[in-house]
């Protein structure tokens, strides 16, 4: 098997990996963008698996299947460009992530063009929703630990079948369990994506396969994260709280920047227990907005059908209000006491996180509290690092150098396992190799470390972007 990783290779960028079986099966895992790129340089080199595959004297479709493990941008952004490229692909994915997907693509073809419209950005639209009406009878859905096909068409041994294992990530999010014939003998090759071995508020910890792989390619994002191996989930919670209480008893409001998909959803059912037990008056209005909003129903209508630690709970069941259009409305939000539960998590551009914090952040009553992953030098990075280090920050052009007056936090809730928890997942798996993706040059540095010391008798590869390796 060779394997060909097509996206970021150096920190969390677009995801997206070719895989290619000796019998000829094209697979590619993940399709996604880059969230700090704009445009093409967002887009993984598809040009990369035609390459590959002439050079081992390959004719027709390189590509027979695709597999998506969850709706978040990176991993799905560049799905229907893939598509375009790759027409004959039969495109796979859990329930969930297609429902989410049938929502998420046409709301980012529309954010693109209205991107080009008004001059935020100077790249054409990737892909447009007439584009993605004509694709989408290539997605197939798959249930959770039901295996499905994935031989190739002109594979000489076309026995091969995947299966998805609750990846305990994100509603819907999957890993992937590959099992082919090479040379007589089956081989399992487990594909993690991003994954959480331990519960969070409404998603339960992953599910994994029970016997031993062949190969692993695991996420690294929590490998240069020595804090969160200490952290302990429900004092985390807790701080959480205490630092709501304080911003609400100042009269201030409180800005929790959010990915749309998953730590919205986790935020918002932590405040609604938060408001239950009394810690915060029920009173204190939450504004949410936009795409957040129609996914929070999708998190509801799946509520019986995907792993919930508790099938009752509805994220509508939290009471919200709608967050207002137009500048001063919004600045007049910002009075208090209010939760603001917005995107976009690393607090990108003209994102209404961004926008809200400009106006938060000079402000002594108000908080701004991460609760997620953020790249380094995305606007959210930088306010945190600044906070910490007593300086002025910059979170938009626009606005220019700013102080802080605001509280600024970091609260460790991530949907991802940490880097104990990835190599007990590893010395769990048991494979005779480990391919390290999707995490910083630091975080795969430490994970290839540690796991060799942990599984002495496996090879730990870490694959450059374009670089073909045997696996």
């Amino acid at each position: 098997m060779r394997f060909l990783s097509l996206g970021a290779d150096d920190d969390i960028g677009a995801s997206s990996h070719f895989l290619q079986l000796d019998n000829g099966t094209g697979i590619v895992l993940d399709a996604g963008a880059d969230p700090s790129r704009d445009g093409p340089a967002s887009v993984p080199d598809y040009d990369q698996i035609r390459r590959a595959f002439s050079e081992r004297g390959g004719a027709g479709n390189p590509v027979d299947h695709a597999l998506v493990t969850h709706a978040h941008h990176d991993h799905f952004g560049t799905l229907p460009l893939l598509v375009e490229e790759f027409p004959h692909a039969k495109v796979h994915m859990t329930p969930a992530t297609h429902q989410l997907l049938e929502f998420l693509l046409p709301a980012s073809a529309r954010l693109q063009k209205r991107r080009q419209e008004e001059g935020s950005t100077e790249h054409d639209p990737l892909f447009s929703e007439d584009d993605l009406e004509l694709q989408s009878s290539l997605y197939r859905e798959q249930d959770l630990r039901a295996p499905f096909d994935t031989g190739g068409a002109q594979a000489a041994d076309p026995n091969a079948e995947a299966e998805f294992f609750d990846a305990g990530h994100i509603l819907g999010s999957a890993g992937v369990l590959l099992r082919f014939s090479e040379d007589g003998d089956e081989r399992r090759v487990f594909y993690s994506s991003d994954t959480n071995t331990t519960a969070q508020t409404i998603i339960p910890g992953g599910d994994y396969p029970d016997e031993p792989v062949d190969v692993l390619v695991m996420e690294t994002t929590g490998g240069a994260d020595p804090e969160a191996e200490q952290t302990n989930r429900a004092l985390e919670e807790e701080r959480f709280c205490a630092a709501l209480q304080r911003t609400m008893q100042r009269g201030g409001a409180a800005l929790v920047p959010v990915f749309v998909m998953g730590r919205a959803q986790e935020v918002l059912a932590l405040i609604d227990r938060f408001k239950r037990r009394g810690d915060l008056d029920e009173d204190v209005p939450v504004y949410t907005a936009g795409s957040m909003r129609a996914i929070a129903d999708l998190y509801d209508k799946t509520r019986e059908t995907t792993p919930r630690l508790n099938p009752t709970f509805r994220v509508f069941g939290v009471d919200q209000k709608k967050l207002p259009y137009g500048r001063d409305k919004l600045r007049r939000t910002l009075e208090g006491p209010a939760i603001h539960v917005v995107s976009s998590g690393m607090m990108f551009g003209q994102t209404l996180s961004n926008r809200l914090a400009r106006d938060l952040v000079g402000n002594p009553d108000g908080g701004i509290f991460r609760v997620g992953y953020a790249v380094e030098d995305s606007p959210a990075r930088r306010l945190t690092e600044a906070a910490q280090n007593g300086r002025a920050v910059t979170l938009h052009e626009e606005a220019g150098l700013q102080e802080i007056q605001a509280d600024v936090e970091r609260f460790r809730l991530s949907g991802h396992s940490d880097r104990q928890q990835l190599l007990n997942l590893a010395e769990r798996l048991d494979p005779a190799k480990v391919v390290l993706v999707h995490g910083s040059d630091e975080a795969k540095d430490w994970m290839a470390t540690h796991l060799r010391e942990r599984l002495p008798g496996a090879e730990v590869l870490r694959p450059a972007q374009g670089e073909v390796i045997e696996a």
